[in-house]
């Protein structure tokens, strides 16, 4: 397999990047050779091939497809078999192992084995998203699980329901049982109240934490902050009891406001190593555990739940598209969507 070559999008170490003919990676000790049908689209893909300058890395991080080559030494308990159908997420963009390609690379044990139920497009998007979905809820905060529910109603709020962390973080908090609130703007209220929400409030008006600390008699203790930026530090925290509480960060901040605990997650601790970019975080041996504990947990509530999928936008050139992609995130264009990337539309790819 390692002979032959793929198309993939590569960064050329100046900020551009090109789609190129490169090697098809070859898969390590208890890795997995995926050959990707789908790969959707985060922030992080179009802001590290901008800002990490370094050349021959392949972009993109989450991906769906079907397992192509088993390496050495994967679990058999695992039941790793070539034509698996598998979802999954790596850290794209900083080595030549990214899923805006034909192949991909992935740890055995951090494969999602996904239903014939779900489609390839629907399926990309499970990596990145409820990766960070189980960091927030979990990892940071020990909340109850769609497995072990909780046994007695528990208020959690997710700030922006819309966003792709977001959409599955309210479901995740509803099927545990939990008692979830979330913002949105009015005209995506009935989509994240669809997902579970009990309650959802406008986030751009001002009196919203008020509201939510009425709504949870001045008691909320555990929030999700998926935007973690501009002014949700302040909304989030103005939303917990006069206490304080713990929330859940996707970027690093503090809160200002007194018995606040914040907690910075990141999807890409879960692979167990040291990180440069897009944060300095050294390698985590917890982490890496949880992460192919939180893998296993995706693979059996997606089996026994099923999940909503964000509302796919499918660009229709495959990994040619991925300018247009970029340059529709980057204005701000997306909408309780997901940019996804059907890769048998590129152009040109060898039958």
């Amino acid at each position: 397999m390692s002979s032959k070559t793929m198309k993939a999008i590569v960064t050329n170490g100046d900020g551009t990047y090109n789609m190129k003919d490169v090697d098809v990676p070859t898969p390590g000790p208890g890795e997995i050779l995926v050959k990707v049908v789908a790969a959707s689209q985060n922030p992080t893909d179009w802001k590290t091939a901008l800002l990490h300058q370094q050349p021959g890395n392949i972009l993109g991080c989450d991906f769906a497809g079907v397992v192509a080559d088993i390496g050495s030494d994967v679990d058999p308990a695992l039941a790793m078999t070539p034509g698996k159908r598998v979802a999954g997420a790596v850290h794209g963009g900083v080595s030549p192992n990214g899923a805006f390609a034909e192949y991909v690379t992935v740890p055995a044990d951090m494969a999602i084995a996904i239903p014939e139920t779900l489609s390839f497009e629907d399926a990309s998007q499970l990596g990145i998203a409820c990766y960070t979905t189980c960091q927030c809820l979990y990892q940071a905060q020990h909340l109850p699980t769609p497995l072990e529910p909780a046994e007695a109603p528990l208020d959690v709020l997710v700030w922006s329901g819309t966003s792709s962390t977001g959409q599955y973080a309210v479901q995740f908090a509803k099927l545990a049982g939990l008692r979830v609130l979330s913002t949105a703007s009015p005209k995506n209220f009935e989509l994240v109240k669809a997902l579970g929400a009990d309650e959802v409030f406008d986030y751009a008006d001002s009196k919203t934490p008020r509201r939510i600390a009425a709504a949870t008699g001045g008691a909320l203790k555990h929030a999700v902050d998926c935007i973690s930026e501009g002014m949700t530090p302040n909304q989030v925290s103005m939303s917990l009891s006069k206490e304080g509480g713990t929330i859940s960060t996707l970027l690093p901040y503090e809160s200002r406001k007194k018995g606040v605990q914040t907690v910075f997650v990141l999807a890409y601790t879960f692979f167990g190593k040291d990180i440069q970019f897009p944060f300095v975080f050294p390698a985590n041996p917890e982490h890496r555990k949880n992460a192919s504990m939180y893998c296993k947990l995706i693979e059996e509530v997606v089996s026994r739940f099923g999940l909503k999928p964000n509302p796919a936008r499918i660009f229709p050139h495959g990994l040619a598209s991925i300018p247009d992609g970029f340059e529709y995130m980057r204005s701000g264009k997306v909408s309780a969507e997901k940019i996804t990337y059907r890769i048998a539309d590129t152009p040109g790819l060898a039958t």
